[in-house]
């Protein structure tokens, strides 16, 4: 046996930090202390729910009821046995994640400790075990809120929304509140523990990466490192096979160190391409480690071969909008401007980016992987082709990654740093390089993985005070030299936005860099904020939706369900920071703004007010695409923000926390086709134009039809073939200034028919119009049903 699960029913003792004189495990004998049963991965909060310590953290107003706790420290124990067999083994003791402040003990031997809930721990307790017999195994979490006391907090260290005791302790940067995510700091092994024998011989880390793409086949380099208890390095070699379906591939390379690197020739290979470019073709590779030929080791991995290059340039361009509707039949897509421009590649073939930012999966994280597999099949459904995993998270596990690979989304990975103004001093460095390489050597052989980022909006942060974000010494010096030495051939940027200092003296500097967040005043969605920016890729852009009515009765209270003024649950779960309520930011307010902006009117009760409001979030969410697709490839690529939340409450996702979908879903399910037909904004000649959009490698032969919601008449049809990767205006319809209409778009290709809508005109429009005109838009390919909206 070499592998022994400690996951299941552990017994915690709790109790306010400091309160009792305990320092060890044998301390708590006889303490009177009451115990709880407690599963891991777990979090506290939810073994005192099940305890009915305390009610449902996500109902109601009870996520307050958490602020106690977070003084509090956590005592773990669990009994266990390892058998006769494995005296004489070395045997580690493995931590998937640990939050936060932990000390391990093993038969009452301390084995370890830990402060970082980010990352894997593994501790040696060979000495500490006893084959055969009964092992007690005792970890302690203190409070983190307590722990983070100690630091010296300078002048430039500084946490937006008043989130200081964050800025040293590595846990989730959500988790002390967000205006995404509750204040719920939390403590739990919240990830799988084990117990794994340690051979003396044994591949310890593997790299590939691919070295070179050409028409013949490609060409893998490979970077190893073993150990061994051999006398001599005599008589190593290292083996590759490679298979994928039925093409496969050998290689074998003499081994003179314990560490090497090889170049393993593929021809004819299978590539790995991002989601409607192509196949995401994955090897299985199995490398054995062999003395005189016989296998002594063995690894197995699941790579992708594939080049990924991202081009971009330090500033932006100026404002610029979609070219108005000409006659005839014209391309449309402008080439990347030369000076001004960011744009993947991958395998050397430019590739429009339609995708999604990852929040937090859930408020407790041991529940993520009860999610992980359906939320990703969201983002699959919609069409996404990347995924931007947000810095306020934790790092996703190999199951997220798998999944991106399996279906071709590509993965833009921040690092857990948010908003923040990190310390700078040579611990805290020292800490974050060793979270850096630990999570880079994890998930570096993944194909779906595209770029590092060094942190969420912290150039920002720099840059609202007044100083200068190449100060900030995590992003441009501790963390991009860790991904070197770790995943050299990997593109990294230091932050999201990245303003260089060749900006830097300029107003609003964050508009004036390739990648941008798009928030703004986020009043009308076809205000010139969104139709006139200068971002040649969108990291972020949202707009609020309600939650479906059922799901709002799961949250709140009946008692305030309405109306949604001056109504504290309402805030509560739109989630800013619940110590700050003077903080003017009120997104319910917003949300019922937005509603203004397209309706000229508020609803007076929760039904129409939520049907209203998802209304508003399809149709801005759904034009934020379009508008980028339009823009191609001046504009490369759209992360909206974003799929689902997780936890109850009123926010930009498109999926609530128990997967009720809004209308928004069924709406951006459309516009992401690879193959989209699309209306644009009329110009100066009062012509809106009907582009087809096609974002793929392939030409495609489509047949449409544009037809008028309320009189039948159709307007524009044709069959045209469209070049690969390129978007062509087909026709153009004249509209009129003082016109509101409704437009329904079909389209066939390769034999399947998909469907669009325009609304065409200014508001405000009437509410109960757009009602009439939703079972026709609903009618269309992919069709749902309209009476659940909202629902």
């Amino acid at each position: 046996m070499t592998h022994i699960s400690l996951d299941g029913e552990w017994q915690l003792v709790y109790f306010p930090e400091g309160e009792r004189q305990i320092a060890h495990p044998n301390d708590l004998v006889g303490a009177g202390l009451p115990s709880i049963p407690a599963r891991v991965p777990g979090n506290v909060e939810l073994d005192l729910q099940r305890a009915g310590v305390i009610p449902d953290p996500f109902y109601a107003d009870n996520i307050h009821r958490l602020r106690p706790f977070e003084f509090y420290e956590w005592w773990y124990t669990r009994e266990f046995t390892v058998p006769d067999a494995a005296a004489g083994q070395r045997w580690d003791l493995v931590f998937a994640g640990l939050d936060t402040v932990a000390t391990i003990w093993v038969n009452g031997i301390e084995v370890g400790r830990a402060a970082n809930m980010l990352i894997e721990h593994r501790f040696d307790v060979t000495d500490a075990l006893r084959p055969g017999e009964t092992n007690r195994i005792t970890v302690r979490l203190g409070s983190a809120v307590n722990y983070a006391r100690q630091f010296h907090y300078d002048a430039v260290a500084m946490s937006w929304e008043h989130r200081e005791e964050g800025l040293f302790i590595r846990k989730a940067p959500h988790m002390w509140g967000w205006d995404i995510m509750p204040r719920a700091v939390s403590a739990g092994i919240w990830r799988s523990v084990w117990l794994e024998a340690q051979p003396a011989t044994a591949i310890e880390q593997l790299y590939y990466w691919t070295h070179d793409v050409g028409p013949d086949g490609a060409v893998l380099g490979a970077r190893f490192q073993f150990r061994t208890d051999a006398p001599t390095l005599n008589g190593f070699t290292m083996r590759f096979h490679g298979t994928c379906g039925d093409h496969t591939f050998d290689f074998e390379w003499p081994v003179e160190f314990v560490a090497g690197s090889c170049r393993i020739p593929v021809p004819g290979a299978r590539l790995w391409w991002p989601k409607g470019y192509g196949e995401p073709n994955l090897y299985t590779v199995t490398a054995q480690l062999c003395q005189n030929g016989q296998v002594v080791a063995e690894r197995v991995d699941r790579i992708g071969i594939r080049k990924l290059v991202v081009d971009r340039t330090e500033t932006a361009g100026t404002p610029w909008s979609p070219p108005s509707a000409a006659e005839g039949v014209n391309r449309v897509d402008m080439p990347p401007d030369p000076q001004s421009h960011f744009v993947f590649y991958v395998n050397d073939e430019p590739i429009m980016i339609k995708g999604a930012n990852w929040v937090p999966l859930d408020a407790f994280h041991s529940r993520d992987a009860d999610r992980v597999d359906q939320v990703v099949a969201l983002f699959d459904d919609l069409g996404c082709n990347m995924i931007r995993c947000w810095g306020g998270n934790v790092y996703e596990d190999h199951r997220f990654f798998d999944l991106c690979d399996e279906k071709g989304i590509l993965v833009w990975q921040d690092f857990a740093f948010a908003c923040c103004r990190y310390p700078q001093t040579e611990d805290f460095l020292a800490q974050v390089r060793e979270e850096v390489q630990a999570v880079v050597e994890k998930l570096r052989n993944h194909p779906s993985l595209a770029l590092w980022c060094g942190d969420n909006e912290i150039d920002v942060a720099y840059l609202v005070d007044g100083l200068s974000p190449e100060h900030n010494r995590l992003t441009r010096e501790v963390i991009p030299q860790a991904v070197h030495r770790c995943d050299p051939y990997r593109a990294y940027v230091p932050s999201s936005p990245y303003v260089p200092p060749s900006v830097t003296g300029s107003s609003q500097v964050w508009l004036r860099v390739p990648e941008q967040h798009l928030w703004g005043p986020r009043g009308y969605y076809k205000s010139p904020f969104y139709t006139q920016h200068s971002a040649h890729f969108i990291g972020e852009i949202g707009y609020h939706g309600c939650p479906n009515v059922s799901s709002i009765r799961r949250f709140i209270s009946p008692k305030k369900l309405w109306p949604w003024q001056n109504n504290d649950e309402w805030q509560i779960h739109s989630v800013y920071h619940w110590r700050h309520k003077a903080i003017d930011r009120d997104r319910i307010k917003l949300m019922a703004n937005q509603i203004r902006e397209l309706f000229g009117m508020i609803p007076d009760d929760l039904e129409t007010f939520a049907l209203a409001s998802q209304i508003v979030q399809a149709e801005a969410k759904k034009f934020f695409i379009e508008m980028t697709r339009l823009r191609k490839w001046r504009t490369s690529g759209i992360l909206w923000w974003n799929v689902i939340d997780g936890w109850p409450q009123f926010s930009d996702a498109i999926v609530d926390y128990y997967f009720g979908k809004k209308l928004a879903y069924h709406y951006i399910w459309r516009v992401q086709r690879p193959v989209c037909v699309i209306i644009g904004e009329p110009g100066p000649g009062k012509y809106l134009p009907v582009i087809i959009s096609n974002d793929s490698r392939h030409p495609a032969e489509v047949h449409y039809r544009v037809w008028d919601a309320d009189q039948g008449e159709t307007v524009s049809d044709g069959v045209f073939t469209v070049p690969a990767n390129q978007n062509w205006q087909v026709d153009r319809i004249r509209t009129y200034a003082g016109d509101q209409r409704l437009y329904l778009i079909t389209w066939e290709v390769n034999g399947q028919r998909f469907g669009n809508h325009y609304l065409a005109g200014f508001p405000p429009f009437s509410l109960d119009r757009y009602r009439a005109w939703l079972p026709a838009i609903a009618a269309l390919p992919r069709a749902f049903d309209p009476d659940q909206v909202a629902r």
